[in-house]
């Protein structure tokens, strides 16, 4: 395989079964003609995949809300996970629906990005759910919006999640000057990497692997560089879409999103998570815990034999 490609694909999809104050797809309940276009675009795409094993994959799957409460996200990870040409498949989720089909996953090949809303689900749900993830050996990452009311909620899961899960937290960037200096310690002890997430990172005329060896594809197959670089550069089903991947400078002043400043050249990123670059799992444990007495152990992943 002379291509190696990771795709964020994003498809019409946009609606969520949370209300989470901050989303604007909070509550929203799709149409059916929206729901059936995203069922079509996104069989379009896994068939696609599947014809094209001279190309390594990643997939990530990015949606406007919630993908694993719709069964065609499912079917989509069981059948790219198979795929010999596909190094991992990852989708965002905030863990609510049932785990059955992964076991029907080659689970090595599978990564989940679970994100925590304390204002949704009790820690004690959120964490059963983990639970089944640690039991099924899936390579995930857990994070959360780092509102300062939610605190005490990311201290306790932090407490009681498995120790060599990584807990990310969002850092909150609408309103400046948001944080007290004591609040950035607080959440450093969580997430060693939290101060990346404070600002918006200078993008401008910098090296960024997207639009080369990373893309986002749409439901039609429209490519861009990025999430945040709205300008098509191809078509994923165009017979020559390879000839629109090569290295570009960014052209936004700045990135603030992980999943877009991840890729800068600069910050070295890609050293840390690896292969598990797309769930956000550093390749190393970067923190670890003792746990508070009176806390409850966290669950634990099965034995290598079991």
């Amino acid at each position: 395989m002379a291509i190696t490609l990771s795709i964020l694909y994003r498809g019409v999809l946009s609606s969520c079964n949370y209300d989470c104050s901050y989303c604007p797809f909070a509550k929203r309940q799709s149409p059916p003609e929206e729901l059936a276009k995203d069922r079509a675009d996104l069989e379009r795409f896994v068939d696609w995949i599947e014809r094209r094993p001279d190309i390594a994959f990643s997939v990530f799957f990015t949606p406007w809300g919630e993908a694993l409460i719709h069964n065609w996200y499912a079917e989509a990870i069981k059948r790219l996970s198979h795929l010999p040409q596909i190094r991992k498949v990852a989708v965002q989720t905030n863990l609510s629906c049932r785990w059955n089909w992964l076991d029907d996953c080659r689970p090595q090949r599978v990564g989940l990005w679970c994100s925590y809303h304390p204002a949704q689900v009790s820690c004690a749900e959120f964490l059963a759910q983990c639970c089944e993830l640690n039991r099924r050996e899936i390579s995930y990452s857990v994070g959360v919006v780092g509102l300062r009311e939610h605190l005490v909620e990311i201290q306790q899961l932090r407490a009681e999640l498995n120790p060599d899960v990584y807990l990310w937290i969002n850092a909150y960037k609408r309103q400046p000057d948001y944080y007290r200096p004591e609040d950035i310690r607080s959440l450093e002890e969580i997430d060693p990497l939290f101060r990346i997430s404070l600002h918006r990172h200078a993008s401008l005329g910098k090296r960024c692997r997207c639009g080369e060896t990373v893309i986002s594809v749409d439901g039609d197959g429209c490519i861009r560089r990025c999430h945040f670089i709205p300008e098509p550069i191809g078509n994923l089903y165009d017979s020559n879409f390879t000839e629109a991947l090569f290295e570009r400078a960014c052209t936004n002043p700045t990135c603030g999103c992980h999943i877009g400043y991840v890729h800068l050249n600069e910050l070295g990123l890609d050293d840390v998570f690896g292969e598990g670059i797309l769930e956000r799992v550093p390749k190393e444990p970067i923190w670890t815990r003792t746990a508070p007495a009176g806390l409850p152990e966290p669950c634990s992943r099965p034995a290598a034999d079991s």
